[in-house]
């Protein structure tokens, strides 16, 4: 009998319908840095959505997509970096991987982790696209390093 299993976070990022490519990609920024540069006080984001709206949701999907194309995230193979959106989840580090589906992401994780929280850099760890729940907000914030 086999009991070993996949980590909580692959299974999370099957869930968003994202496929791993690699793991432990060593081409992506300091995860701390990554994080303050969403999370740090001075922080501006690129568009905020108002989280009480109907379409909020779609808003923030359309949005976060937008920016990610405009700050070159995706590689040409449609691949970039993600931490893995689940407790823990920046200890785990960069995770390489392609967006079959190429729309909704946002959504996509908000419905398999409970929030539409993400941090995303493109493979060559220049180019930061995330989303954020700030207050009463959703942002998108862009970041290059």
């Amino acid at each position: 009998m086999n009991d070993w299993q996949a980590p909580e976070w692959l299974d999370t990022l099957g869930r968003c319908g994202l496929e791993v490519t690699g793991t432990a990609a060593p081409d992506g920024p300091p995860v701390n840095a990554a994080i303050y540069a969403v999370s740090g006080f001075e922080v501006e984001p690129v568009a905020a959505i108002l989280a009480s709206t109907p379409d909020a949701a779609e808003g923030l999907d359309e949005a976060w997509h937008r920016h990610a194309a405009q700050a070159s995230l995706y590689g040409e193979d449609g691949e970039f970096l993600i931490l893995p959106p689940v407790p823990g989840g920046s200890q785990v580090g960069w995770v390489r991987v392609e967006d079959p589906v190429g729309k909704n992401l946002p959504s996509r994780i908000c419905a398999a982790t409970g929030s539409p929280e993400f941090i995303a850099v493109s493979v060559d760890g220049r180019h930061l696209c995330a989303a954020s729940v700030e207050e009463s907000d959703y942002w998108v914030v862009v970041h290059e390093f």
